[in-house]
């Protein structure tokens, strides 16, 4: 019988909204480096609901790129969600990973995923956004670190890091804007899919994580044959059947190469797929001069158990640090720092 908290998750990705659009809202196919269609959508900067500070004080509020969950996608009600919290701050870009929603391809859960998201963040600047966060949760909080760390801006911009900067991935030396052939074709150019803030939310340190039993339900329903039937037709999500071959850059790995890029690692306490050693040991890896830690108490996993205040202060944090000034890298904490808003776990 299947872990009571893996029934929940599965039940919980099932919810689609069918709703309208809102005023301004675009959808477009977008293709991946390695030629994959990806769904996509935008929604614009609606300024805060309480007639609020407003999302800095120039023209562009910058955008935020949401990579959503294992069995998530665009249309889905918890990543709705967190999309139109996140437009009270910035201008928002949902999209399905591959395997996912209405997204081609087959799921290859964290490794090629980083080729969607630098997809969607090529797509947010080429839409006139000079400043891109990128926030993900669960899978997809390893994906916004591995593409963090992978993909950089070639000049200025704030980052002191460029493109010829060498890094190990997938056991040789690449660029750091390369994974898999790079990002050219990702978007408008190789050098938009670089992000100015990233939030990893529920995301793991490492892989091949078994020691809950929800991620023992999830490996089999990821590597098993019949499991990967359930994940097809249950839920909706198409998981490539080859192993990973060379294993890819973890997110612990990429922690510290993402630096001076402002870093915020967020977790609940009540997770009942990763335990608090992870984001502690992803704090730990980060540079701790640009980076931050939340350990949110009654929090429980990833996007569907985000409530609208703890959205609100990740939407705060994201849009705070793509108003600053480009040339000053944001200096954080690395601190744990407990949020007293209410959360449902």
């Amino acid at each position: 019988m299947r872990d009571r908290a893996a029934c929940d998750f599965a039940r919980d990705h099932q919810q689609i909204v069918t709703g309208s659009s809102p005023m301004g809202a675009v959808r477009r196919e977008l293709r991946t480096a390695d030629g994959v269609r990806i769904e996509a959508g935008y929604e614009p900067y609606a300024g805060p609901a309480d007639g609020g500070r407003a999302a800095g004080t120039g023209a562009d509020p910058g955008a935020i790129v949401l990579a959503h969950g294992f069995t998530g996608a665009l249309g889905r009600a918890p990543l709705r969600r967190a999309a139109t919290a996140f437009t009270a701050h910035a201008a928002v870009v949902t999209f399905s990973f591959r395997g996912h929603g209405r997204s081609g391809g087959r799921s290859t859960v964290g490794d090629l995923e980083v080729l969607d998201l630098a997809a969607a963040v090529a797509w947010a600047r080429s839409l006139g956004h000079r400043r891109v966060a990128t926030v993900g949760f669960s899978m997809g909080g390893a994906v916004v670190l591995r593409h963090g760390a992978l993909h950089r801006a070639e000049h200025g911009d704030g980052h002191a890091s460029s493109t010829s900067d060498p890094v190990m991935h997938r056991g040789r030396t690449v660029a750091r804007t390369a994974d898999r052939g790079g990002a050219q074709g990702a978007g408008d150019s190789q050098g938009d899919a670089y992000a100015d803030a990233v939030v990893a939310v529920s995301a793991p340190a490492r892989w091949y994580y078994r020691g809950t039993a929800p991620m023992r339900w999830l490996h089999w329903a990821i590597q098993h044959p019949v499991g990967r039937l359930f994940s097809r037709y249950g839920l909706r999500t198409r998981v490539h059947h080859r192993d990973w071959d060379p294993v890819p850059l973890s997110p612990i790995a990429a922690a510290p190469l993402i630096a001076p890029v402002p870093l915020l690692v967020v977790h609940g306490d009540q997770d009942p797929f990763f335990p608090v050693d992870h984001p502690l040991a992803l704090a730990e890896a980060a540079d701790p001069e640009a980076s931050e830690l939340w350990l949110v108490p009654g929090f429980g996993h990833a996007e569907n158990s985000a409530d609208p205040a703890l959205l609100d202060r990740i939407g705060d944090w994201a849009a705070t640090r793509l108003q600053a000034p480009a040339a000053r890298p944001h200096h954080g904490s690395r601190d744990k720092q407990d949020a007293t808003e209410g959360t449902d776990g």
